[in-house]
């Protein structure tokens, strides 16, 4: 039996992480903010999917990879596995998750703004910045994995959310939805 860390603790890692680096070390840019916590996900992620898979056999191609992500890796995470899969058959990959744990108790918290937007302009950049760090995390786990790949997220309608794949010539989008 592996050890667990409580939920909880999880999110308030998260929420003071993306604080610290928004509202102390990169106050003034943001887009570096963004970068370190996304560079922190990406090594956990990297991470987390060398301890999930040492003891299986190397994938044999990118499917079986997505697959490990969408069942295996998302449950040890999230603890659910991802509700919906799409693909076009040329690279471009849609993972939906309906109730995406680490947003579901996240307000949009205006003091981590940027300057002088409307309140819903504020709260879907404060939300943004709390997604750098899964992001990060998928393209970790999916590196490690022998596919490089960029991630990003929108929250166009909030509190859904779509995370976008690019792999090297692919391209991969996750959904997020309430």
């Amino acid at each position: 039996m592996g050890r667990e860390v409580s939920e909880s603790c999880i999110d308030s890692l998260l929420t003071e992480m993306v604080a610290s680096y928004c509202n102390q070390f990169y106050s003034n840019t943001p887009e570096l903010a963004a970068r370190r916590i996304e560079a922190i996900g990406y090594q956990v992620g990297h991470q987390l999917s060398e301890r999930y898979t040492m003891d299986r056999p190397r994938f044999t191609d990118h499917l079986e990879a997505i697959k490990f992500i969408c069942k295996d890796f998302w449950s040890e995470l999230f603890k659910k596995q991802i509700d919906n899969l799409k693909t076009n058959h040329r690279g471009t990959f849609v993972l939906q998750d309906n109730k995406f744990r680490w947003l579901s108790r996240i307000s949009g918290d205006p003091s981590v703004d940027n300057g002088t937007q409307d309140p819903e302009s504020k709260a879907a950049q404060a939300m943004s910045m709390y997604l750098y760090f899964p992001c990060g995390i998928i393209r970790g786990a999916l590196s490690n994995l022998g596919i490089p790949c960029a991630v990003s997220a929108d929250i166009s309608s909030l509190p859904a959310c779509e995370y976008n794949w690019i792999l090297s010539p692919c391209c991969f989008s996750i959904k997020y939805a309430f």
